[in-house]
């Protein structure tokens, strides 16, 4: 009989965890006008991140943990969505939101990795998965990033304003 893991015994929950950390200090730094705006929505994406796989950890149906983990991965995304906005705001360097960016890129593959594994356990006709398309094409990660926004293909809005381009709207 496999031992029961703690849900704070997965990679994934710690590093979405350390994330959330790392995001609140991050948006700490951001203007004051920004704190109950981007700076909270940061904040509560990331950590909505790691509470939506708690939450649904214990569940007992393998499609309510399935969508547990779903939910965390839209969180994931929206949190580097938020990343990016204070980016493009001037807020944070293309350094910073990059970083940022790889490691929630990373929790997201995780998340991809526990849902085809909790998927195993569902009839073949239910699966998102099919067992056919299980190997996954790392390189077509790398190609397409799995939709998130290419920062080194897009510029910051001068200003900080869209369509502000000579200091005037």
């Amino acid at each position: 009989m496999a031992a029961y893991r703690r849900l704070e015994d997965l990679v994934v929950y710690q590093k979405l965890c350390r994330l959330h950390i790392c995001v609140g200090k991050l948006t700490q730094r951001w203007p004051i006008e920004e704190k109950y705006e981007l700076g909270s929505q940061a904040r509560r994406a990331s950590n909505s991140a790691a509470g939506q796989l708690a939450e649904k950890y214990d569940d007992r149906h393998v499609r309510n943990k399935i969508e547990g983990v779903n939910r965390s991965r839209g969180e994931a995304a929206e949190t580097v969505h938020h990343l990016y906005m204070a980016w493009l705001k001037g807020y944070e360097t293309q350094e910073t939101y990059e970083e940022y960016r790889a490691r929630y890129q990373e929790c997201i593959r995780m998340l991809n990795g526990i849902e085809r594994s909790l998927e195993r356990n569902l009839p073949e006709s239910d699966r998102r998965w099919p067992v056919e398309s299980v190997q996954e094409d790392t390189e077509e990660y790398d190609a397409y990033a799995q939709g998130l926004p290419e920062p080194r293909t897009l510029n910051p809005v001068p200003n900080g304003i869209p369509g502000d381009h000579n200091g005037g709207i």
